[in-house]
């Protein structure tokens, strides 16, 4: 695919793990590496096939997974002092809870300066969360990783393409940037699991993903979530 989108603020592959392992509701001194890494892979090839800019950056930690879990599959040593023997998962443990701190940190930095931006026109803070009726809050703007999920899942529920047929497709970007903005502009808000099911080609379904990616990467739409693995909402926010 030779578009490429650019984000300018991702999220790495700690925060990809991290995402699984609050998807997964398991403890972080517990990784289960068989199963994380496996999704982990996943993710990555879904990265890989929208043809992101970041995918590169988490080449290195699937390597790591990897390795761990490779570890993990050996016979474990005889020792007479069990607290000798040092989990093949620590490491990357550490890694992961000193991340998580700068990241809470960091949010909790945001979030002051968001209040103190919006303290003098609540107005628009209603504007932004809520439709014109006020009946729909749109809560926090969500991760590339929930966004990815839920494209990974309407994916997953397509069917396989068979290549009996060679046929010549055409479907242009510009043309599927101007779908979402025509499918958003009458309504403001439209929900991202209607917006894509009412694709039914999955290369269809593919670029207008990354359409969407390039729209939130200007601007012109934010992606919001009341709650966590709740109904996300694809919000207007050009003319």
């Amino acid at each position: 695919m030779a578009y490429r989108v650019k984000l300018k603020n991702f999220e790495g592959p700690l925060d990809l793990l991290l995402f699984l392992i609050k998807k997964n509701e398991v403890d972080i001194y517990d990784i289960p590496i068989a199963d994380i890494t496996r999704q982990y892979l996943e993710y990555v090839e879904i990265i890989k096939m929208l043809d992101l800019e970041i995918a590169g950056e988490f080449i290195l930690l699937a390597a790591t997974l990897i390795r761990i879990k490779a570890k993990m599959l050996l016979p474990r040593p005889v020792s007479d002092d069990e607290d000798d023997l040092v989990d093949p998962r620590m490491e990357l443990v550490t890694r992961l809870l000193e991340y998580k701190r700068y990241k809470e940190v960091a949010y909790k930095l945001a979030d002051f300066e968001e209040s103190r931006r919006h303290l003098f026109n609540r107005v628009c803070v209603e504007q932004d969360g809520m439709d014109s009726d006020g009946e729909i809050l749109l809560g926090e703007d969500v991760s590339l990783y929930t966004l990815v999920e839920t494209f990974k899942q309407l994916l997953d529920r397509m069917p396989k393409e068979t290549y009996h047929e060679v046929q010549d497709i055409s479907i242009s970007m510009d043309e599927q940037i101007d779908y979402i903005k025509n499918s958003v502009r009458a309504r403001s808000q439209l929900s991202f699991y209607e917006l894509i099911s009412q694709l039914n080609d999955r290369l269809l379904v593919i670029v207008t993903f990354i359409a969407l990616l390039e729209l939130m990467k200007r601007g012109e739409i934010v992606i919001r979530q009341l709650m966590p693995f709740g109904e996300i909402w694809i919000v207007r926010k050009f003319d």
